[in-house]
């Protein structure tokens, strides 16, 4: 194996760029963990929910969502959500703020996501005023 084949990480700036020709969108992505259970999750949810919403209409949230477990038939309490943010200290006072993490039942970790690939496709029917995002 050569010295090459072990490297495990580069430079932010070698990846910007390999990918200088690619959208290069800086986002942050926290990853939230319940703490103690379902119990301080489900307590706090509502309020969790309206925050989400709230960086919705400030323009703040990418998406946001639970994740599954690996055979996708339940949910324990962990979720994701992507936030546009000047930076990584930017990004970790907006997930200090959630009401889930400030009871602290979840906690979180933030971290730098770039977007290069991808697409998005709205369908917007006017008539039925109903969108689907293929």
């Amino acid at each position: 194996m050569s010295k090459e084949d072990m490297i495990t990480s580069v430079p932010a700036a070698g990846v910007m760029e390999a990918s200088r020709a690619m959208l290069q969108h800086q986002l942050y992505a926290i990853f939230t963990t319940p703490v103690n259970g379902m119990a301080p999750v489900f307590e706090h949810l509502d309020a969790h929910l309206a925050f989400q919403v709230g960086l919705e209409r400030e323009g703040v949230m990418f998406a946001a969502g639970p994740v599954w477990s690996d055979d996708e038939q339940s949910w324990a309490g962990e979720g994701m959500v992507v936030v546009r943010a000047a930076s990584r200290q930017e990004a970790i006072a907006i997930a200090e703020r959630d009401p889930m993490h400030k009871s602290g039942a979840r906690s979180f970790t933030v971290r730098p996501w770039l977007i290069n690939e991808g697409t998005t496709t709205v369908r917007l029917d006017y008539s039925s005023q109903t969108f689907t995002f293929v």
